[in-house]
Parts: C-alpha cells; structure tokens; sequence
C-alpha cells in the first residue's frame, strides 16, 4: 500500500517536520497506533463483534478491557493496551501473551556476538541505537 506524494506533502505540513529526527518521532507514534488497532482489530475477529457493536448477538465472551503492555521494538519502547476478554479464551497472534520483545534483537545481538563483538560493545550499540537495555 503505498501512499501519494500528496499524501507526504500532507503528513509533512500537519506534523511540521523539518529534520530527520522528526520522522523518525512520527514513524514510531504511527507504528504503535498501526499496532494497537491491529490488536483491537484481531480481538473483534476472535470475538466476532465489532467494538460497541454486538447489538442483538448472544454470546457468552464479551470484551472486558485492557492490560497496558510495554513493547520493546526497533522504534525503542513503548506501551500499547493489549485487549482482553472476559473468559480468557483470547490467545493473540500477533503479539502473543507474554511476549514484550517484538524487534527480533535476540538475532541481531547473536550475529553481532558471531562476528566478534564484545557484549559491552553490544549493549552500548543497542542503547544509542534502539533505545534498548539490555544486560550484557
């Protein structure tokens, strides 16, 4: 899906951005809002309803609320409302339960380890870089 350049222009007047550094400030707030709604959206499938649309639909599992979860990603971290549901049933998919990493570092770190770095090295490159912290 790309998006016209009209669209850019858009984005860019809206935002005032005028350095690099604000697109990359813009592109984190779009990814966790993608996020959540992917997440608001996969739990309407799972429940099959709509929020604030289940009308005359009889069902024993409703929607009840949200856990805040704190993600670590290739944008740093951030925290987006897991949905839940009433009887537990609702295992996501593309989050999982339990899962906080969702950056794929583990195999960055382990190749970086694969050619010689130190983990020092390592943590500190993932700290100016990510935003993340990890022990090394």
């Amino acid at each position: 899906m790309a998006v016209a350049k009209e669209q850019i222009r858009q984005i860019i007047t809206e935002n005032n951005i005028s350095r690099v550094a604000d697109v990359y400030s813009l592109l984190k707030e779009s990814f966790k809002n993608i996020l959540q709604e992917l997440m608001e959206a996969e739990l309407d499938a799972s429940l099959g309803y709509e929020k604030n649309q289940k009308g005359d639909l009889i069902t024993s599992n409703k929607r009840n609320g949200h856990s805040p979860k704190t993600l670590k990603s290739q944008y740093g971290e951030f925290q987006v409302d897991a949905s839940r549901d009433r009887n537990g049933e609702f295992e996501p998919k593309l989050i999982p339960k339990y899962q906080r990493d969702i950056s794929g570092i583990e195999e960055k770190v382990i190749s970086l380890y694969a050619r010689g770095m130190s983990t020092r090295d390592i943590h500190d490159q993932l700290k100016d870089l990510y935003g993340i912290e990890l022990s090394a």
